[in-house]
């Protein structure tokens, strides 16, 4: 009788039920809405002084406050300043000199200019200081020097020129040093180049690429920028003589075209220290001992006046110069 041989099962791996979760999965995170990029307030492809970029408003802000600041800070160190001497020296309230603290609070109040032009186009406008300087470059303290030293000499020749044929207009006469000659030297060395810089910062620095936001396209937008800066630089000279005012105009004009040649401030703020500073040191040391006296009344100026407009359009012909062989430099390196 055949039999089947019994063969055990095989061993067989013990199962584990597992029982189904009863947990939902986790509802994904809502997605947290991202601001967009805020554009850049400057446009490295547009020329400088309408290279700013801010809503039409701001402008509107930015340059009136600029001016207010300016009369106000100006009226009121002034005032300050002569209660100060009427107190202490006895200074008649009429008189219309320029003592050595009348010049510090004149300077002071519009070199303050330049960090509240900074300011305001921080804080209002979204600028960054820098750009302000120099855009798209970085400013360069070495070609603010290479360009006061072309300026000075500049300056000088033009007043020697002025010496020759009109004397009288440069006030070149009388000669002395006192006390408040050495006192007008120490503040106008220490402070005017404050001064000019400050001027240039507002005007050229903040007022011109300000304005020039109004306008999209690049070039129309770059003469608006100029134009009002030039106007406004002309006036606050408050000048009613034509001369004058011609002369202060084209001035303005004039660093405002040094700023978009040099695509900077330091052409402007070199030629407006040489210019300034020179002015002042040889005020005060041919103002025979006494203070200054700046007379921007009418009849002050002058045919006499186109000498120093002749050296405004040269020092621009010098900035187009200079330029245009440090790019023609940089390209060949």
């Amino acid at each position: 009788m055949n039999t089947a041989a019994t063969l055990p099962d095989p061993p067989t791996a013990p199962t584990t039920s597992v029982a189904p979760s009863s947990a939902a999965p986790a509802p994904a995170a809502p997605a947290v809405p991202v601001a967009p990029p805020r554009p850049e307030s400057a446009d490295d492809s547009r020329p400088f002084g309408a290279h700013l970029r801010m809503s039409w408003w701001k402008p509107l802000v930015i340059i009136p406050v600029l001016l207010i600041a300016m009369f106000v800070l100006q009226i009121v160190l002034v005032l300050v300043v002569m209660i100060i001497e009427a107190a202490l020296f006895g200074r008649d309230p009429r008189d219309l000199t320029i003592s050595p603290l009348m010049m510090l609070a004149t300077n002071l109040s519009l070199a303050a200019m330049g960090p509240l032009a900074v300011l305001a186009m921080a804080l209002i406008g979204r600028v960054p200081w820098r750009r302000l300087l120099a855009s798209p470059r970085r400013m360069s303290l070495r070609r603010t020097g290479v360009y006061a030293a072309a300026f000075s000499a500049l300056v000088l020749a033009a007043l020697g020129v002025m010496q020759l044929i009109a004397p009288a207009s440069t006030g070149l006469t009388s000669f002395a040093l006192t006390g408040t000659t050495v006192g007008l030297l120490v503040v106008a060395l220490l402070t005017t180049p404050l001064q000019a810089a400050g001027e240039e910062l507002m005007f050229r620095g903040a007022i011109m690429p300000a304005a020039a936001s109004w306008v999209r396209a690049a070039k129309p937008a770059l003469v608006l920028g100029m134009v009002v800066s030039t106007i406004l630089f002309g006036l606050v000279h408050m000048s009613v003589d034509p001369w004058l005012l011609s002369y202060y105009t084209l001035f303005g004009l004039c660093m405002a075209a040094m700023a978009v040649i040099s695509r900077g401030l330091e052409a402007p703020i070199a030629f407006h220290v040489s210019n300034n500073l020179i002015l002042m040191v040889l005020g005060a040391l041919f103002a025979g001992g006494e203070g200054l006296v700046i007379d921007r009344s009418v009849g002050m100026g002058g045919p006499f006046m186109l000498v120093f407009m002749v050296v405004d359009v040269l020092a621009v012909a010098l900035v187009w110069l200079l330029e245009r062989r440090r790019t023609a430099a940089e390209v060949v390196a």
